[in-house]
């Protein structure tokens, strides 16, 4: 059950995610390093970030130059990424869920919809994705997730040490 401060918390993670998905000029297009998309593995800890994540990742790709289709196709990669990786133990492998969903999902739609190559697309997308969540973010959150205060902030209940978990 969500209460108002989870719900709060929650938002406050959308909206992050929307601010630095949008400042971010290497948001969108071929070339793609979405530091927001750090925020992702919050869903490793409490599956209930997923809704954040959802929901900022389809307001930011209302900016993108692919318009709808990255509204619907953007976050598609992004709910199944959280789909998997809520169900993952460890860090590491639930942070490629997200570098190969955006790679398979975001890859094609560069390919069909700004005619770049198939395979230059993919492996574009899935190397900024592997660089900021599967090599910085997990080393952030393996850091992040030892400290009892962070994980009392986020809420995490699951996958932390069970003194730390609540």
């Amino acid at each position: 059950m969500l209460n108002i401060k989870t719900i709060t918390k929650l938002a406050f993670v959308a909206s992050i995610y929307v601010v630095t998905t949008v400042w971010n000029p290497f948001s969108y297009d071929a070339i793609q390093f979405r530091i927001s998309e750090i925020l992702i593995l919050l869903c490793f800890y409490r599956k209930e970030y997923a809704y954040a994540l959802t929901l900022g990742c389809f307001i930011a790709n209302i900016f993108s130059p692919l318009g709808v289709y990255d509204m619907v196709f953007g976050t598609l990669a992004t709910v199944l990424s959280c789909f998997f990786m809520v169900r993952c133990k460890n860090l590491f492998v639930a942070s490629l869920f997200p570098v190969v969903f955006n790679a398979m999902i975001v890859g094609l739609e560069l390919h069909y919809l700004i005619k770049l190559d198939l395979a230059a697309s993919m492996v574009s997308v899935a190397l900024g994705e592997f660089a900021v969540v599967s090599i910085l973010g997990v080393m952030v959150f393996q850091r992040l997730s030892r400290n009892a205060s962070f994980m009392k902030l986020i809420e995490a209940n699951q996958n932390c040490e069970k003194d730390i978990c609540e």
